[in-house]
């Protein structure tokens, strides 16, 4: 039937690209362990970078694997452009969707809220100031001042104006509040 010769070379390749792939699959869930734990973010949180993480190394392992096993490459292109039209079109229908994951990513590494801070999100026709219980991938949780748990799209969170209020701030508000 088939020449077991001539699969040594695609399974060979196939298990080395399968070894790298899960040496840098683990190496970048270490490296976003270690950078939520510095900062401080909550595991919840850390689950969709690991989410989107292991979906990019996926797709890589799946693309590797196919062009190691011969598929013709004009016919994967086509393929996989045909997949990408389809996700472009749901997403599009779907934006809220994909700005909410980006912001999801973006709050995870580059802005300074985290869980536990006192923050007042600015808004004209809302002034709410309380505490960030949990960001998901899709809704930072926030209990309000006077108790109420408000969610908020972590797309807003990134195009509203967030104070984080200081520790003095909290004691003088609080102070004059009980007055």
């Amino acid at each position: 039937m088939f020449d077991t010769m001539s699969f040594k070379s695609e399974i060979l390749f196939t298990i080395i690209l399968l070894a790298i792939i899960i040496a840098l699959n683990s190496v970048s869930k270490r490296a976003i362990r270690r950078f939520g734990r510095t900062s401080s973010i909550d595991m919840n949180s850390r689950k969709i970078i690991f989410y989107l993480s292991n979906l990019m190394f996926y797709l890589i392992a799946f693309v590797g694997i196919s062009l190691i096993w011969g598929v013709n490459f004009e016919d994967f292109s086509v393929f996989i452009s045909s997949i990408l039209a389809i996700l472009g079109v749901g997403f599009v229908a779907q934006w809220s969707i994909l700005s909410n994951l980006t912001a999801s990513v973006i709050l995870f590494f580059n802005h300074p809220l985290r869980l536990g801070d006192r923050i007042r999100v600015m808004d004209k026709d809302f002034d709410w100031t309380g505490k960030v219980e949990d960001i998901s991938g899709f809704y930072l949780f926030m209990r309000t001042d006077d108790g109420k748990r408000i969610t908020i799209p972590t797309n807003l969170v990134i195009q509203k104006g967030i104070e984080i209020l200081k520790e003095e701030e909290n004691i003088t508000e609080n102070t004059i509040a009980d007055d």
